[in-house]
């Protein structure tokens, strides 16, 4: 019996310390140190294989031989101290930070760029005058971007009110139904989720502007032809979305409701629904996201025009993405600029509706 006991009492701190060895998350201060004394080592013995013994040049190779040393070097010190679990979980987690990282780079220095290039010629006058007007030797703080703000805001508005209902209809279709053209209708969707915007313009050009055209002899561009557009462009990235969000409600929640004698219909609507309110403001976010900075449809449908045009059904109208494209291209320095600051109200328009969205989801969610 005392040997029993004797081996079990010394067989447990070799349990505990392989329990503690296999932790996988939590970081210390020493695997800070172990990840940067990594790095450096990395950097050392790429610099020595890359320039010294193979006589390379070139510093993006420099770093892909770094890299991947650091990664050999960083998983075998985390294998020899903490085991070959927590080492390759490591391993993982770099890979992952390392894209992360490298997906931020660009983005980071476009908001960097846009900003530095736009936001100093930006006036209050932006947002209340229009292009009417200016010339190209005029300064770039002379004149401003109302028509083209409330164009972009009133064509993604109509496309929101025409995609977002249609998006949501078609992902209960798909995932609330078993009806033989689900198939069908998600190939549909997967297909239109690759359509180039060009194609989505000119459909709408051919299909529609040019037969009222040479019905009434008067040009057809609206921007009411945009939001069609871009709301082929939208509808798409909304449904997927919202199929996804859809079948991460529980089943139960289904079960519970038919149990208690509601239809199908009360389901969705009574459970279903509210159960996916976060996910579907998450799916107008995309959706916004896929097709406010769109250029090509707008060139067939909005045509632009440098006047304020807040009737959306009738004539041309501007959008910011137009005002970015047609002055960013011109030889004029002043016009670039102007180009550069409608880019940077884009982004914060931009950031503007996906914070309103989230809050307004977020509300709702809660209550």
């Amino acid at each position: 019996m005392s040997t029993s006991v004797l081996e079990k009492t010394t067989t447990e701190p070799a349990v505990a310390e392989r329990r503690r060895r296999r932790a996988l998350r939590g970081l210390r201060v020493a695997d800070l140190g172990v990840l940067a004394g990594s790095a450096a080592a990395g950097l050392a013995t790429g610099w020595l294989l890359f320039y010294r013994l193979t006589g390379m040049e070139g510093w993006l190779g420099f770093l892909l031989v770094s890299y991947l040393l650091f990664l050999a070097i960083y998983y075998f010190v985390c294998r020899d101290t903490l085991g070959k679990v927590v080492a390759g979980d490591r391993l993982v987690g770099v890979i992952i930070c390392s894209g992360a990282v490298m997906m931020l780079i660009p983005l980071v220095w476009l908001l960097v760029f846009v900003t530095i290039q736009g936001l100093p010629n930006l006036r209050w006058t932006f947002f209340t005058q229009d292009q009417a007007g200016i010339r190209a030797t005029d300064p770039a703080t002379v004149g401003g971007g109302l028509g083209a703000i409330v164009g972009t805001l009133e064509e993604v508005g109509i496309a929101m009110v025409i995609s977002v209902p249609l998006g949501i209809l078609c992902a209960l279709f798909l995932n609330e139904t078993r009806s033989r053209m689900r198939r069908s209708v998600r190939t549909f969707v997967d297909a239109m989720s690759g359509l180039p915007s060009e194609v989505a313009g000119l459909f709408i050009f051919s299909a529609l502007i040019l037969t009222i055209s040479a019905t009434t002899g008067n040009g057809a561009f609206s921007g009411f032809m945009a939001s069609l557009a871009l709301s082929i462009i939208m509808l798409p990235t909304i449904t997927r979305t919202v199929e996804v969000v859809l079948r991460l409600v529980p089943d139960g929640l289904r079960e519970a409701s038919y149990a208690l004698g509601a239809s199908q219909a009360r389901t969705i609507w009574s459970v279903v629904l509210p159960t996916a309110r976060s996910g579907l403001g998450t799916s107008v976010v995309l959706g916004i996201a896929r097709t406010v900075g769109e250029t090509a449809p707008l060139i067939f449908t909005a045509f632009g025009t440098n006047l304020l045009n807040a009737n959306p059904f009738s004539g041309p109208q501007d959008s910011l993405p137009l005002f970015v494209y047609s002055r960013v291209r011109l030889q004029s320095e002043a016009m670039q600029d102007r180009a550069y600051t409608g880019a940077f109200v884009l982004m914060v328009l931009v950031l503007l509706l996906f914070v309103i969205t989230r809050v307004i989801a977020r509300k709702r969610h809660r209550n």
